[in-house]
């Protein structure tokens, strides 16, 4: 999909080692919980996919920044259980309709260690500890301005720490 969009020349994750790399980003969105973890199918024991682990534990303990933002986040935070780490997917009140995936929230705060942040959606989360920057996005009912800000805004805080 990605080769389709980009129309360029794709490599296969496994391909990807954080020595030729200042930072990498996983944008989310619900392919990201279909394609790299389990989660989209409601496993109560996700997983996550292998390369997509080695790739965020390998960034994270050469100390370079990793960038989630939407969904993605909780692939960090699952990776890095036990790193104390703190992600945001904007809010974890379930009673606003505007953030109908609130609930993602308790899922991430039921992770060993990981801890969620609440954060306006035109905000970034900056865990300077563990070097990972993430924002919420299409969490909530925005606008594609609003969500381009909450993107730019996660992209934002990678370029700060690499």
């Amino acid at each position: 999909e990605s080769a389709r969009i980009s129309r360029g020349e794709i490599a296969p994750l496994a391909a990807l080692e954080s020595d030729g790399f200042d930072a990498v980003v996983f944008p989310g969105g619900f392919g990201a919980m279909k394609n790299l973890s389990t989660y989209a199918f409601g496993e109560e024991e996700a997983s996550i996919d292998v390369e997509v682990e080695r790739v965020i534990t390998e960034f994270h303990a050469d100390k370079k920044p990793i960038g989630l933002c939407c969904i993605a986040p909780v692939l960090a935070a699952k990776v890095l259980e036990g790193s104390k780490v703190s992600v945001t997917v904007g809010s974890d009140d379930t009673s606003d309709e505007a953030w109908p995936y609130a609930s993602t929230a308790s899922m991430i705060d039921s992770f060993d260690g990981a801890k969620h942040v609440v954060k306006p959606l035109h905000e970034a989360h900056i865990d300077e500890a563990n070097r990972v920057v993430t924002s919420a996005a299409y969490m909530c009912n925005a606008k594609p301005h609003e969500v381009y800000d909450s993107v730019g805004a996660m992209i934002d805080g990678v370029v700060k720490l690499a």
